[in-house]
């Protein structure tokens, strides 16, 4: 795959191997590594400015960077030796970049990575992608609205995670051989969150050829690979493994004490100085308690504690990092995840032997019921942490085919977690497979292209059922065209358009009638980082099962006036097709754009996972890569990202799979013959 830049990397030995991947890294994703290691170490102001400061504080009290060099630290021999020719190759790749526009545009050159900054990488990539901001959200709904809105808001599905995963035995593919598709969905960034990589070691007593996605910081090969005969993917198993104590801190002299279920006793205090380009240095007061550290509020005030397995155990799963390049079979895959911290994931693994499994690894602790929904009193004794929950798994049969779209698998899902997706996405991919035989990679493809609407039943029927008797000619005219629409996301519907017009709608004026206006009304506590989960339209959005059930017309009086209202405001518009006001916008801190920023076909609930949040036309969330593993070989699968291999706005790397990501294709895995020619495809020649 020359003609995209994509990196692979042959050696003698492993350590070669990681060292060539940090070096090729550090050349391609010169902004995005420095970027990220200021965000582990908190430094991000310095370089930004006021912007940058909200993460500078929440990195320092939430210790990332102690923490990684505790887990570093941690680390079996062999894994250390891993990570560190990692960090050797991205020092010294860094030494020879060239400076590249953002740092030019900051008048900065990046500094060097420590040992540890690897792991860090990964605690930033998943500290915010759990369940704690949303607890935080729940707690601050009860008190404003009371607990019954709270349990209205309750919906299936968290701010920013999402995947789909499905397989199928070899008693249903043309080859014989097991197929494994999927994507992961996060927030579209540029440069983009994944990065493709192919790493082989010729060493005959360590061989090993693995193609895959990777965190661009992180080594190796982590949530989606493919190493020849065994392949495999994750989705989020949207596990509930973060808790969130209320504490109680005073200050007593120079020290802090915090009251335990045994007392009060001393909390860790210390005070560190962040630096702000343009500002004065500013000081965040560091507490840890028994619980963890407190991410928010502190001593003269409410506080909460960020309670983890990756603090309590001290790992944040490296020791995966190596058994998962060296896996032969499914076995080998899951015996490597054991080692798994968090996220919490369902992984889907299948090998060329034909064995097919689903398994949900990671860490969810045992504790009290209240402590999986909300905040929990730390000085009440029944809250505490007692050892893990065995976690669900199952084998899948040469003739069945197995689905994970972050929904409810069964009833052992429960043990899990509280918050899922719908069921929408995975009831669709079931569709597209059954009765399904003879199946190829194409007919995978094929899949991720689709774009009906995976769950818009509730919303549909709503509108199905609205007497519109009293609405103006525009609004029925509207409301007709809504209940005949097919209910696919293409780029050229406006009938797509107007539906999540009347849905923004919808949600936007919910939330400034009662009881809901109690919300909107407060300013949340907890800072801006957070506002995404405390955006109440966008929550009203993922509830609309529960708010348009009986219960919520119980609570929120005048549903349907104003759904009608919000008809009646989108039938007086203009008309325009969805792929105008759908349109590829990745985020990028210093606002940079793409020079085409293409239409996108789906919605949040179709299988082509591609949504925003209500009042926005920036898709800013949905498939950040996707991918078919055919155990048949590498070279029948394919992969796509939605920018490209390199961060450098000026590499004809950059964005030259967006236009295939546009359109639904995939790429083939195919791959270099050297490193040489690596090398050459990598700067264009």
């Amino acid at each position: 795959m020359t003609s995209h830049g994509i990196p692979h990397h042959t050696a003698g030995d492993v350590l070669t191997v990681a060292r060539e991947q940090g070096h090729s890294v550090a050349l391609d994703r010169t902004w995005q590594l420095e970027s990220v290691r200021r965000e582990v170490e908190g430094t991000t102001a310095a370089l930004l400015g006021e912007r940058g400061l909200a993460w500078d504080r929440f990195s320092r009290r939430a210790r990332l960077a102690a923490l990684a060099r505790r887990a570093y630290d941690a680390l079996d021999p062999a894994t250390t030796r891993f990570v560190q020719a990692y960090v050797d190759g991205v020092n010294a790749g860094l030494a020879e970049a060239p400076v590249v526009p953002e740092l030019e545009e900051l008048d900065a050159r990046p500094g060097p990575w420590e040992p540890w900054t690897p792991l860090g990488v990964f605690l930033v990539q998943h500290v915010l992608f759990a369940s704690f901001p949303q607890k935080l959200f729940r707690r601050h709904v009860e008190r404003l609205a009371g607990c019954d809105v709270a349990a209205l808001l309750h919906h299936e599905g968290l701010a920013t995670a999402g995947s789909n995963a499905w397989v199928v035995g070899g008693g249903r593919t043309a080859s014989g051989l097991p197929l494994l598709g999927g994507d992961p969905h996060r927030t579209f960034e540029m440069p983009n969150g994944y990065q493709q990589v192919r790493l082989t070691c010729t060493d005959p007593d360590d061989p090993f050829d693995v193609a895959g996605f990777t965190f661009p910081g992180v080594p190796g090969v982590q949530h989606f690979g493919h190493a020849g005969a065994v392949a495999w993917g994750i989705t989020n198993a949207m596990g509930d493994y973060q808790d969130v104590f209320v504490e109680r801190l005073e200050r007593r002299g120079d020290q802090v004490v915090a009251a335990t279920p045994d007392g009060w006793g001393a909390a860790e205090r210390h005070v560190e100085h962040v630096e702000v380009r343009g500002g004065d240095v500013v000081e965040v007061e560091v507490v840890t308690t028994p619980n963890g550290p407190v991410v928010s509020g502190g001593p003269d005030g409410e506080a909460f504690a960020l309670r983890t397995p990756t603090w309590v155990l001290g790992e944040v799963g490296f020791a995966a990092l190596l058994p998962l390049l060296r896996a032969r079979c499914t076995q080998d895959v899951v015996d490597a995840l054991a080692h798994w911290v968090e996220p919490v994931n369902n992984l889907v693994v299948a090998d060329a032997a034909g064995d097919v499994r689903q398994q949900v690894v990671g860490r969810v602790p045992r504790r009290a019921e209240e402590n999986r929904w909300r905040p929990v009193p730390a000085w009440e004794p029944d809250h505490g942490w007692d050892g893990w929950v065995a976690l669900p798994g199952r084998s899948v049969g040469p003739d069945e085919h197995l689905v994970t779209a972050n929904h409810r698998m069964d009833a052992s899902f429960d043990a899990v977690g509280v918050d899922f997706a719908p069921p929408g996405r995975s009831r669709r991919l079931d569709a597209l497979l059954d009765g399904r035989s003879d199946l190829t990679p194409d007919d995978f493809a094929a899949m991720h292209r689709d774009v009906l609407a995976g769950q818009p039943a509730v919303l549909a029927e709503a509108l199905a059922a609205l007497d519109a008797s009293s609405g103006t000619p525009g609004a029925q005219a509207l409301l007709a065209e809504l209940r005949a629409w097919d209910q696919r996301f293409e780029v050229d519907s406006t009938t797509a358009a107007a539906y999540v017009d009347v849905r923004d709608a919808f949600v936007q004026r919910l939330a400034a009638a009662p009881p809901l206006d109690a919300v909107t009304r407060e300013e949340q506590p907890h800072g801006p980082l957070l506002g995404l989960w405390f955006d109440l339209p966008r929550q009203l959005q993922g509830s609309l099962g529960s708010v348009l059930s009986d219960l919520g017309r119980t609570l929120v009086p005048d549903l349907d006036d104003h759904l009608l209202a919000a008809v009646e405001e989108v039938a007086a518009r203009p008309r325009r097709p969805w792929g105008e006001r759908h349109r590829y916008r990745p985020a990028h801190v210093l606002g940079h754009r793409l020079p085409d920023e293409p239409a996108l076909p789906g919605d949040n609930d179709c299988v082509r996972c591609a949504g925003g949040v209500p009042g926005s036309d920036a898709v800013v969330r949905g498939s950040v890569a996707r991918y078919v593993w055919d155990l048949a070989g590498h070279g029948t699968s394919g992969w796509v990202v939605p920018l490209g291999a390199s961060g450098d706005p000026r590499s004809p790397h950059h964005h030259n799979q967006t236009r295939t990501y546009a359109e639904g294709g995939l790429l083939p895995v195919t791959r270099c013959s050297s490193h040489k020619e690596w090398s050459a495809s990598r700067s264009g020649s």
